[in-house]
């Protein structure tokens, strides 16, 4: 890779020392057996939601948009976009994905964010691999990991020190930028302008706007991508922008101490719904009583849903868009009783004209209930009661989300998940062809480009 350093000795706190050591020098080699494999189910989930998302609109318009005002000629500097196969710069390839993902709310997250980063950091490890055909599977993994790593402790920290609730891009833009130096190879001085000039720039957008009326800006991810990147690149060439107070601010130092030790890759969530994750706890109340009590819709007279303060602020009424039906807790839970499970087709198309599901939703009510409030953002707790038609009154008792530490999926309803998502889309034999290269990613041996070969052209007429 070209290198343009700016003269000078490197400036740096304790904490940023850590975070170079363990971006810049740290071997895939002793990153821990299990990290390594948790990060191929976080790609393998995350590449399921981005192939399902392609042909919505906001994928379309992402894409297209990439080619048109974020191009570039340079092989260093350019990618293909993920099933899609026109080419960006590499800024413009990880947003379009980043997105197109993130306009399907089935991704992954991380509570104590209260947001997402595999929706940034798996388009940005696609887009910089382009340029690295030599990358092993397990260094991929490894990279991949730091950006789950250093953009969690970074919104942890952004969180902790400002009194509004900014997007995911805000902060998953450190993340991005972590990949980039490692993979194009920077030194201490580009890793700390990059942090500084993506921490800067990166997307502080308001996310309870978003909530209140959903568009396709969902959780700013595609900017953070888009910023991340940029600011590596920038770096490179010699422009400043440290420090990134969000890392070297003593007053954030606590949240980078177990940098290494500590793997909040391991501790993300995987969504069994594609579905703002607030909504899970009600959803998953209501899926054990339907399924312990064998209820139907006809048997239903009344639920109530009790859940905390965020939860029981999402879009309340039957919604007319994809965007507002993955914000809809009521919505999420009728779809849930009528279908018994919640797809694509549920949010999207005829499944916004769901008469039986508009029916239910009207016999469905959300109350915010303090205890689960309290519990937030490090928990995503609810209880249900429902009461029948025929006078019985059922209680769930309190339930957390499903998919993370404290109820994760296996690794089989993983995989399954990813297969339901990319099969319609891909046809099942490549879907499987890019599972089976995923989970071979942390083999010694293995080649990033044996999945890459998979990943960049479009869907045929056929799939």
């Amino acid at each position: 890779m070209p290198s343009y350093r700016r003269e000078g000795p490197v400036v740096s706190s304790d904490t940023f020392t850590r975070l170079a050591d363990f971006v810049l020098r740290r071997p895939a080699s002793v990153f821990p057996q299990p990290v390594l494999e948790q990060a191929r189910y976080l790609l393998l989930d995350t590449l399921g939601i981005a192939i399902a998302a392609g042909p919505m609109e906001a994928g379309r318009i992402a894409r297209d948009a990439a080619v048109l005002l974020y191009s570039s000629s340079d092989p260093q500097y350019s990618a293909r976009m993920l099933f899609d196969g026109r080419r960006a710069s590499i800024a413009g390839a990880a947003y379009a994905v980043a997105t197109q993902t993130d306009n399907l709310d089935g991704h992954d997250g991380y509570s104590p964010t209260k947001g997402h980063i595999g929706v940034a950091v798996v388009p940005a490890l696609a887009a910089l691999a382009e340029a690295r055909p030599d990358l092993t599977g397990p260094e991929a993994l490894a990279s991949l990991v730091i950006g789950y790593e250093v953009a969690g402790r970074a919104g942890i920290a952004l969180h902790a020190t400002v009194s509004d609730y900014h997007t995911s891009g805000a902060w998953n833009a450190l993340g991005v930028a972590a990949i980039a130096a490692r993979l194009r190879r920077l030194d201490e001085t580009q890793l700390r302008e990059a942090l500084g000039i993506a921490e800067y720039h990166g997307p502080r957008s308001q996310m309870m706007r978003e909530i209140a009326t959903p568009t396709m800006l969902h959780d700013g991810s595609g900017p953070g991508a888009l910023i991340g990147l940029s600011a590596a690149v920038l770096a490179e060439r010699g422009f400043t922008g440290a420090p990134a107070i969000t890392v070297e601010a003593p007053e954030v130092a606590t949240h980078w101490q177990d940098l290494g030790v500590f793997w909040q890759s391991l501790h993300q969530y995987v969504k069994p719904y594609p579905i703002c994750r607030w909504a899970h706890a009600a959803i998953d109340a209501v899926r054990g009583l339907c399924l312990a009590h064998n209820l139907v819709a006809s048997d239903i007279a009344h639920v109530q849903v009790n859940s905390f303060h965020y939860a029981a602020t999402l879009f309340d009424g039957m919604p007319d868009t994809t965007s507002k039906a993955q914000y809809s807790l009521r919505f999420a839970v009728a779809t849930f009783i009528i279908h018994r499970r919640i797809g694509l087709e549920h949010i999207s198309g005829a499944g916004l004209v769901d008469a039986a599901v508009a029916d239910m939703l009207t016999r469905v009510t959300v109350v915010e209930t303090e205890r689960h409030s309290a519990r937030f953002p490090v928990g995503r707790w609810a209880d249900v009661v429902i009461t029948t038609n025929d006078g019985r009154v059922l209680m769930s008792g309190d339930v957390h989300a499903r998919g993370g530490p404290e109820a994760p999926m296996t690794k089989q309803e993983v995989e399954a998940k990813y297969m339901e998502f990319a099969a319609p889309v891909l046809g099942s034999v490549r879907a499987a062809a890019i599972r089976d290269a995923v989970l071979s990613l942390d083999d010694r041996d293995s080649r990033f480009s044996d999945l890459s070969a998979l990943l960049y052209d479009p869907p045929t007429a056929s799939s």
